[in-house]
This record gives C-alpha cells, structure tokens and sequence, in this order.
C-alpha cells in the first residue's frame, strides 16, 4: 500500500472518491464505495448491515456493476475510517478487474490515504 496525495489524482478517480464518499453521508452508513467498469459506468453503494447479510460498501458497488452486466473494471474507491482495506474486498474486485485494477482508500474527509492494486 502506497500513500496517496490528492494532488495529481486523475479526475475520474477523485470522482470515484467524491460518490463513495457521498454514499457514505447519504446512507448513514460506515463506508461508501464506488467502482467504474470498463466501459466507464459508476456503481456506488454503502455498507449493507442486516441481520441476514452484511456486505461491505466495496462488495456491494461490485455485485452492483456485476448484476448491472460490467464485464471488468477499471477503478475503484473506498471512503472509511478503516486503515486497510480487508482481503475479501480486494478479492471482489479481483475477480472482476483482475490483479492490476486500482482501488483508493480514503478517509472519511475524503482524502485518499492509500493506493493499491487488486492483486
């Protein structure tokens, strides 16, 4: 994981952190995610906490663009106060965006903390 300036981030990235971050806001919830598929549609949700399933933001934007028919992504972000982006939310975007598709985590004030890839 790499620190991540604001400074220099691509437009349609910090637009991804822009969404997930509203998400976030909107919905109440601790998390918001946002995913931009190959063909440069967005999919935003928050995190799904119900007694019978809990997914977190990241999974959520991704079974979105999946349901929704994406065939790949490009980009995603996460807006958390968490410090690391957890496995099984890599994996998501993994198996969709393969090794190399990027995923920004940002603090909840919206700005990016870190970088990695998918893989």
């Amino acid at each position: 994981m790499t620190d991540q300036s604001d400074q220099g981030l691509d437009p349609e990235d910090r637009k991804l952190v822009t969404l997930a971050r509203s998400a976030r806001a909107r919905n109440g919830v601790p998390e918001g995610a946002a995913v931009r598929d190959d063909m440069g549609r967005t999919y935003v949700a928050g995190s799904v906490a119900l007694a019978s399933l809990e997914l977190s933001a990241l999974r959520t934007a991704v079974a979105m663009a999946v349901a929704s028919g994406a065939a790949s992504l490009e980009a995603a972000a996460v807006v958390s106060a968490a410090e690391l982006i957890p496995a099984a939310d890599l994996a998501a975007v993994h198996d969709l965006g393969g090794a190399d598709t990027t995923v920004l985590l940002a603090g909840t004030d919206g700005n990016v903390r870190a970088t990695v890839t998918a893989g």
